[in-house]
């Protein structure tokens, strides 16, 4: 079984520079229990599953699809497009995500890495802030529905 551990901090200095690309991603189901997936990144394309999350960790099945099919699966899908550039930043032995938003998701700047396990000692580069990864207000799939430009009554 595929399985991601990843945990998610907000973006608080200036990150080095790195391998970036541009992504557009939305997503076919949004079930609770589980949501599918489509990105195009740069020129090439994939359908994600992931499963509900039980602490940080979660079931994942990553398949790459032309992207052609990609962009007319991106037509069914539900809420806004999720834009976003993704710098690639390696930290000492971790590979670090990090994703700047675009459009109703412009201002919000996320940095994610993918642990071995749950209790994986990890080393915060000092760009990388408050940690976010039990707030399901920053996961992909919810800024689809409720966009960052939407959470001015909220704490963020």
């Amino acid at each position: 079984m595929a399985t991601e551990i990843e945990r998610k901090f907000l973006v608080i200095g200036e990150v080095p520079g790195g391998r970036s690309s541009e992504m557009v991603q939305g997503y076919l189901s949004q079930d609770p229990e589980r949501t599918i997936r489509v990105r195009i990144d740069d020129e090439r394309a994939f359908l994600t599953i992931k499963g509900k999350a039980v602490g940080i960790t979660r079931v994942e099945f990553e398949y790459e699809v032309p992207v052609a099919d990609a962009r007319e699966m991106l037509a069914l899908a539900t809420g806004f497009p999720i834009r976003k550039t993704r710098t690639r930043v390696q930290e000492g032995d971790h590979l670090w995500e990090v994703d700047v938003f675009h459009d109703l998701n412009e201002g919000l700047v996320i940095a994610e890495v993918e642990l071995e396990s749950e209790d994986e000692e990890l080393v915060l580069p000092t760009w990388v802030g408050e940690e976010v990864t039990a707030d399901v207000r920053y996961l992909n799939a919810c800024l689809s529905r409720k966009p960052f430009r939407e959470w001015s009554d909220e704490p963020v």
